[in-house]
């Protein structure tokens, strides 16, 4: 029955069935043979796999990464990284990373990253006289922060599956994408110096100080505010009007680029952090912020564009939730059946090392990353892992992480990796001219995963801290 289970799916897969149905088909297929479980069980299980307050989140931080992207928010984070590193040598590749994390502080999906901010950061390079091939590796690595770096839809579903805080996965992902950065941007440097790439943009001292004090404004301004939430006395004006208006009114009377925008990943992690809002709250947050910045700020956001806006988050969260019903019954049944513990049992036999294990799990969720879409892949997996997880006392919170950028890195693999065929499609390029431009960036990324992967303090401090 299990092997009916398993060529059920593969077979479906192979006939170029997408994979939420792919999935339905082989439980159903069990299900309908075994002759002990109803038929109904699977639309049972399939409600119950989304019935969940935490998957409320989903939509939510969809539509704010849909409401930036569309706000022209975009735009403005784009010449705030160019003021503070468009001097460098390749500045427009360090801009490209810095404003990959940045707008991952807002989105939480590299697919959002690639397609909002990859048009307009391969265009300017291109612009700017870099190869087409350097400018679509730079812009799929950097998307792949987008995820790490909190808020992070992959987090959601995980600390779903994980039963897992999802406040602690967020949190502890800002070294890692910390982490990221750095690596990228020594990639960046190694290529400007062995290519001889110039400066992108003079070294203007205005601007750069006018960058560096909003930078500074936010710092002060996420203190305050994480305190003011804290103190359980104060009335609702003083902890949410008079703060805001004060931040209104540094905005206009400075001048500022991005300075409202940036405050996005502020309310977000402070009300998080202080405990005013869940993490499912915080998306309904990031909403509300969102349309007051597209529609009362900037007045970027027409009525007809939040209608087209809408309609595009209510396809992209059908079409996630679906992959995530999907994927809840065929983990049932993987459990049912017992797979989930003598996979366990297998792997353990071969090693009880954590260490071992994690390079095992590293190797396996890399090969998976190129054949099965993210979501799926979490929810599938997760209840596989967990037993092991529990045997050899690896930290789940520090596991997601790993889990997360192993699939992340899929995304830029093929022949299912999605960010690759955005850049294709951006850039004009034949998805094998894409593949042989992201190759050299598996550099930086696998290194990140190597250090996140066996330097667990790296994940675990920042949550341990804020959570204890």
């Amino acid at each position: 029955m299990n092997a009916l289970l398993f060529l059920s799916f593969l077979s479906s897969m192979s006939l170029g069935i997408p994979i939420a149905i792919a999935m339905c088909i082989g439980s159903l297929m069990y299900i309908w043979f075994s002759g002990t479980i109803p038929p109904l069980t699977l639309v049972h299980r399939m409600v119950g796999g989304v019935d969940s307050f935490p998957l409320l989140a989903v939509p939510f931080f969809i539509l704010a990464g849909n409401l930036m992207n569309s706000a022209g928010v975009t735009n403005r984070i784009f010449h705030f990284a160019l003021s503070l590193v468009g001097w460098l040598k390749g500045g427009l590749g360090h801009v490209n990373i810095l404003a990959s994390v940045i707008f991952s502080g807002m989105s939480g999906a590299a697919i959002a990253d690639a397609g909002g901010l990859g048009t307009i950061e391969i265009k300017a390079m291109k612009d700017n006289g870099y190869p087409t091939k350097f400018a679509v590796g730079v812009t799929a690595a950097s998307a792949t922060i987008g995820p790490i770096i909190p808020p992070s839809l992959p987090m959601v579903i995980y600390g779903v599956q994980a039963n897992v805080s999802i406040g602690q996965l967020f949190t502890g992902g800002f070294i890692p994408g910390l982490v990221m950065t750095l690596l990228m941007m020594g990639m960046v440097t190694y290529f400007s110096y062995s290519q001889h790439y110039g400066r992108d943009a003079a070294l203007n001292w205005l601007k750069m100080g006018k960058a560096f004090l909003e930078l500074v404004i936010l710092l002060v301004a996420a203190y305050f505010l994480f305190h003011l939430w804290q103190d359980e006395e104060l009335g609702g004006m003083w902890k949410f009007g008079a703060p805001f208006l004060g931040l209104m009114a540094i905005d206009k009377f400075l001048r500022l680029e991005a300075f409202m925008a940036l405050m996005t990943p502020v309310i977000l992690i402070g009300g998080m952090a202080s405990g005013l809002f869940t993490p499912t709250e915080a998306a309904v947050a990031a909403v509300a912020w969102s349309l007051f910045l597209g529609l009362v700020w900037y007045r970027s956001l027409t009525w007809k564009m939040l209608i087209k806006i809408s309609m595009e988050t209510i396809e992209t969260t059908a079409t996630v939730l679906f992959i995530v019903a999907s994927a809840s019954i065929f983990a049932w049944v993987l459990t049912t059946t017992q797979v989930t513990s003598q996979i366990a049992q297998w792997v353990l036999s071969i090693s009880d090392n954590p260490l071992v294990f994690l390079l095992m799990a590293n190797v396996f969720l890399l090969f998976v990353g190129c054949f099965m879409e993210t979501i799926a892949a979490i929810t599938i997996l997760v209840p596989v892992f967990m037993p092991i997880l529990g045997s050899l006392g690896i930290d789940p919170v520090h596991f997601g992480l790993v889990m997360v950028l192993n699939l992340m890195i899929g995304l830029l693999t093929p022949p299912i990796g999605m960010v690759l065929y955005i850049m294709a499609k951006i850039s004009n390029q034949t998805f094998e001219e894409t593949v042989q431009a992201v190759l050299p960036w598996f550099i930086p990324l696998i290194g990140a995963l190597l250090i996140i992967t066996y330097v667990p303090e790296i994940v675990l401090w920042l949550p341990t801290m804020l959570y204890r």
